[in-house]
């Protein structure tokens, strides 16, 4: 009996030893399971950042007193909020929060200092980009700590007040109603809030408007490799070689559907939005349309790269996995790119969905125009371009 185990205990071993030598000998494979997950869990520890850095922040200084210069000082000593810009009035302001230009505005009155200095309480406003219901309600919660944070600052740097008497009528000796304990000051500086584009602070929308895209890149990718794999799996290929039609022909022919049908998707993804999430549609739905092709047609290009790189659809499968979860991370759909750290940033501007996430957000949530997300389409477009021109390139040299 102890034999027979050790003989299957050998077996098992030689068969565990021939099965690691095997996979070991497959360099592909081993690459796919160490290099995404480990990029993948870095990107999600870096990319998935609850906390808030360097929100731009814009200012209208109505007061131009040292009291408001003090203010705004206030809200550039932590690290939520930098401030970009002075602008002559309020319709600026707003105008540079469309544009996505800004991530918030602060509003100083012209009577800041001299209520200060009575010891009025002065109200002062904060713009908040809503379009992100989480960063909406985070900026509102730091401003209103800063703001706290200064009238203890006031407060204790004011004087105590002077002792008081009063009369009582019903006698005739004065009673004292003060002690040598100073009175607190109450709260002079208060922040009102005001949310822009989605005062209800629904978070679907801002997810919604940016899934969107990354729904269009994913489906597009994924079809168009499964498609062109399983041409090279069962020899259509080869078949159509042997016709007139030139190598752009044949890719023309097997894009073209794809893209066709995936612009079903684009009316079928706005429908879900509008009866599921009630997102609203403020922009041109024309406009919309344009910037959901460019984002498919990344999709297709992402496709056709991957399937010049692979032989079979679990080759292309395995492939997706490497390039999915970074398009997902550093989009911007679903988590605010400003969460991110500042060297990543500028990563995110080769990923289309991202510069979709803000061509849908502008169109849906603040009926933005041409005249304000030219550059988002023309860096889309320029993706799009560079992605099929590369792919559709490899591919015709595959096919040669």
């Amino acid at each position: 009996m102890q034999s027979l185990k050790r003989i299957l205990n050998l077996r098992l071993w030689s068969l565990f030893v021939k099965e690691f030598h095997q996979i070991r000998r497959n360099r592909r494979l081993v690459i796919l399971l160490i290099i995404p997950p480990t990029l993948n869990i870095v990107l999600f520890g870096l990319a998935l950042n609850p906390t808030f850095e360097n929100l731009r922040l814009g200012v209208v200084d109505d007061s131009r007193t040292p009291e408001s210069r003090e203010l705004v000082s206030a809200f550039q000593e932590g690290l939520v909020f930098q401030t970009k810009a002075y602008y002559a009035s309020t319709n600026e302001l707003g105008d540079a929060i469309s544009r996505g230009d800004l991530d918030a505005g602060l509003v100083i009155p012209r009577d800041f200092a001299e209520k200060r200095t009575r010891r009025e309480t002065v109200e002062v406003q904060l713009l908040v980009d809503a379009v992100n219901a989480n960063t909406a309600t985070i900026a509102g919660g730091y401003a209103a700590r800063i703001v706290a944070g200064l009238n203890q600052k006031i407060a204790l740097a004011q004087p105590p007040r002077a002792q008081v008497t009063s009369s009582d009528p019903s006698n005739a000796q004065p009673l004292s109603l003060a002690t040598n304990v100073p009175i607190p000051a109450r709260a002079i500086v208060t922040p009102r809030l005001t949310l822009l584009y989605n005062p209800g602070l629904k978070s679907a929308w801002f997810i919604t408007t940016g899934m969107i895209g990354l729904l269009l890149v994913l489906q597009g990718s994924v079809v168009s490799s499964a498609s062109l794999v399983r041409e090279k799996e069962i020899g259509t290929i080869e078949q159509l070689l042997m016709t007139p039609a030139t190598g752009s022909e044949i890719i023309i022919a097997k894009v073209l559907p794809i893209f066709l049908l995936l612009a079903i998707d684009i009316g079928l993804a706005l429908f879900v939005a509008r009866v599921a999430f009630a997102v609203p549609m403020r922009g041109s739905l024309l406009l919309f349309f344009l910037a959901s092709s460019l984002c498919v047609i990344c999709g297709i290009g992402l496709g056709m790269m991957i399937a010049t790189f692979t032989r079979t659809q679990q080759q292309a499968q395995l492939m997706s996995f490497f390039t999915n979860p970074p398009l997902a991370i550093l989009s911007g759909a679903t988590t605010p790119i400003e969460a991110m750290p500042a060297w990543l940033q500028p990563i995110t501007s080769l990923n289309p969905v991202k510069h979709f996430a803000i061509i849908s957000r502008g169109i849906l949530l603040k009926g933005s125009g041409v005249e304000v997300l030219y550059p988002e389409l023309l860096a889309l477009a320029a993706i799009a371009l560079v992605m099929v021109s590369v792919s559709a390139w490899h591919f015709r040299k595959q096919l040669g």
